[in-house]
């Protein structure tokens, strides 16, 4: 158990739901390699009757073998755990009749726990899985008052359109949804400290840059390997750790994994992203269902978010990639993957300055609660965008990355810089940031106040300009619990 970092609200949630008096029937669910199997397995560790995985999609390459692939694997794993006679079943209901009868042979009256990994690859085309699974749980599993059905997967919107908001067999069946986000910056320390490993919080936040707080990625960082040898190490020359993890990623849980990198690469090329019908036009995805079922599996999957750009109507919904491990490939591991050394030659390089520039807006986005915290504001409504406006003839442009709008007529405009020391205001940036504040403020009611936020590594120099700055966030303020 003292393997796990963090999760501590998930352990507990298992562990409740394992106590429990009835049967239970929880999904997990949320990115590929976020750690759902570990979390599973270690949390419940020794308390298994039966555990299966579903056959990669990658690794079946033709719809053809797939079903009986998938039930080849799931006879051989009964047959591990105790099954007795019988042959290969032909269809899922046979399958999972034959579990039924073993779970029966097993059942000595305490808590039974299934555990089935990966469920949503288990469904192949054509294979009749789902009515056999939904008669496995409402005909069989929900009238044991000693069984809990855990399944996992990182096709979420599987999970969500066949579990979550299924309208028929399973409509309403799950007791409970676990849905397991990335790290924040906080558990990235605690697992490199739990590791050994020698790193400060200013290469913590530059790994997060690339890597996310995905638990996966961090597995693969070596003690005595500086950021930058780290990050080459995986990422880049002709056999890295990561090799083809981007198109791994999306093949292995889409279904409409083509459709998914279409609208991720179009998204990093623009910092605040698109709306509905710019990516339709860009892609070519019709604007109906399909694309909205396909946005929402990637929010879901937090490669994605929405949210309405400040002076805009409510129905221009944006959508913006924050996956940080997708934007610095599709950025610099695509177009430069042979060079084996591209992070360490270029960390004091324009490039490199130019991304962690940008990169660590997306970290601050993935850190709001912490922002929030610093602020004072944890239990005050708040809503989060950001605005561009155009300039002309008269008007210089603003372009504001983030803006915290609070119910308390408190706007925080927030400048984020990642920089190696504190940083200073000069006459020419106090003039910039004047600018933004006042071309906010002409979209505001008077009653509402602007408060120029910097959120900086090290902090704001005491100088000539600084008193404009309402509240100066550091980075250690993002490793708050």
């Amino acid at each position: 158990m003292s393997a796990i970092i963090g999760r501590k609200r998930e352990i507990a949630e298992l562990n409740r739901l394992y106590n429990s008096d009835r049967p239970e029937f929880v999904a997990v669910y949320g990115r590929r390699r976020v750690g759902k199997t570990f979390l599973i397995k270690q949390a419940l560790k020794g308390r298994f009757t039966f555990q299966h995985t579903g056959v990669s999609p990658i690794d079946t390459e033709q719809d053809k073998g797939r079903m009986k692939i998938q039930l080849e694997s799931f006879y051989f794993s009964m047959l591990s755990h105790g099954l007795e006679g019988g042959t290969m079943p032909k269809s899922w209901m046979e399958a999972f009749y034959q579990l039924e009868q073993l779970l029966l042979k097993l059942d000595d009256g305490s808590r039974q726990v299934v555990f089935l990994d990966e469920l949503p690859w288990m469904d192949t085309p054509r294979s009749g899985f789902l009515p056999a699974f939904e008669s496995f749980w409402n005909g069989w599993c929900s009238g044991r008052d000693n069984m809990m059905l855990i399944v996992c997967g990182s096709a979420t919107s599987w999970i969500l359109g066949n579990l979550s908001y299924n309208k028929g067999g399973l409509y309403g069946r799950l007791t409970d949804e676990i849905k397991l986000s990335p790290f924040t910056l906080r558990e990235c320390e605690e697992y490199f400290e739990h590791n050994d490993i020698e790193i400060d919080r200013y290469d913590i936040i530059q790994n997060y840059m690339i890597f996310g707080g995905i638990p996966y990625y961090l597995s693969y960082y070596q003690k005595g390997m500086s950021f930058p040898q780290n990050a080459d190490n995986m990422l880049f020359g002709k056999k890295p750790r990561l090799n083809d993890e981007y198109n791994r990623l999306f093949d292995a849980v889409f279904v409409n994994s083509n459709d998914c990198k279409k609208i991720v690469g179009f998204l990093s090329t623009r910092h605040y992203g698109y709306n509905r019908e710019e990516i339709s036009k860009a892609t070519g995805i019709g604007i109906g269902g399909g694309l909205t079922n396909t946005l929402s599996a990637l929010i879901e999957s937090d490669f994605v978010m929405k949210y309405v750009p400040h002076g805009h109507s409510k129905r221009d919904v944006h959508y913006k990639l924050i996956d940080n491990f997708c934007l610095f490939w599709l950025k610099h591991v695509e177009p430069n993957g042979s060079d084996s050394s591209f992070v360490s030659d270029n960390m004091t390089s324009d490039i490199m300055k130019s991304w962690r520039g940008v990169a660590f807006e997306e970290v601050c986005f993935n850190h709001i609660d912490q922002i929030k915290q610093s602020l004072g504001i944890s239990g005050v409504k708040t809503t989060v965008s950001s605005w561009t406006m155009p300039g002309n003839d008269n008007t210089d442009g603003a372009q504001i990355d983030m803006i915290i709008k609070r119910d308390d007529n408190v706007v925080n405009l927030c400048e984020m810089k990642f920089c190696g020391s504190e940083y200073l205001i000069g006459k020419e940036e106090s003039l910039r940031l004047r600018n933004r504040i006042e071309s906010l403020k002409s979209t505001l009611s008077p009653k509402q106040t602007v408060h120029l936020t910097m959120i900086t590594t090290f902090g704001v120099t005491m100088g000539k300009y600084s008193g404009m700055v309402q509240k100066s966030i550091i980075m250690d303020d993002l490793f708050a619990v």
